[in-house]
């Protein structure tokens, strides 16, 4: 039996305060599944979290999980795609997304919209990983478990796998968004026995003066 795995939505929650200091305010995850990232953020926050994601039932899960811990009253769900996203501009404070991008149809839409709605001076952090504090043997046996699963499924969809996880493709869809600063952080996926292993990637930027 494969030892069980500590829980790394706090720490990539604790990352993702760590890398942006956000402003107090409206925060979105972005395409946050049940709310793993999203609940971790908003036990560490007075923020108000929304959580987009286009899976009816998963945000279902998230709402409910968050009125369970007491936290509902600041935690708002909207079903909806990152390539269109159903808010004003300049309105949110920060934007997470962990996981979601590499099943985003386009990426690099996708990020046009994150850029639109933040409000100036608010900070995005897209991409994937476990957070710097995440235990390294957890991370190791993580991306080896994840990794022997991917290989399973042909060698062209583990290339397609680490490609999309590259430095290369995450500075190319930085400029097919039209994003100046910018700044990619992580090496990807090595082999599970670096140990930078499951640290993952993620491109970080921010709206400093409104426009792309």
């Amino acid at each position: 039996m494969e030892k069980e795995l500590p829980d790394f939505y706090k720490t990539v929650a604790e990352e993702i305060l760590c890398r942006c200091h956000p402003k107090e305010g409206v925060w979105v995850d972005l395409g946050s599944g049940a709310g793993g990232v999203g609940l971790s953020l908003v036990e560490r926050t007075t923020s108000m979290i929304v959580m987009i994601d286009p899976n009816q039932d998963a945000l279902q899960k998230a709402l409910s999980e968050a009125k369970r811990a007491e936290l509902g009253k600041r935690v708002i769900a909207i079903k909806a795609m990152a390539e269109n996203i159903p808010l004003p501009d300049n309105c949110i404070d920060l934007v997470v997304s962990r996981g979601s991008i590499f099943f985003w149809n386009d990426r690099a839409q996708g990020l046009r919209e994150v850029f639109r709605i933040l409000a100036p001076g608010g900070k995005a952090m897209i991409g994937g990983g476990l957070g710097a504090s995440y235990p390294q043997w957890a991370r190791q046996e993580f991306t080896r478990r994840r990794h022997e699963e991917m290989k399973k499924e042909g060698s062209e969809a583990y290339r397609r796998f680490k490609e999309a996880r590259s430095f290369q493709t995450f500075q190319q869809l930085a400029k097919d968004a039209r994003l100046v600063d910018f700044e990619i952080a992580g090496d990807g996926e090595p082999d599970s026995e670096s140990q930078q292993a499951g640290l993952g990637i993620w491109l970080l930027f921010g709206k400093w003066n409104g426009k792309i």
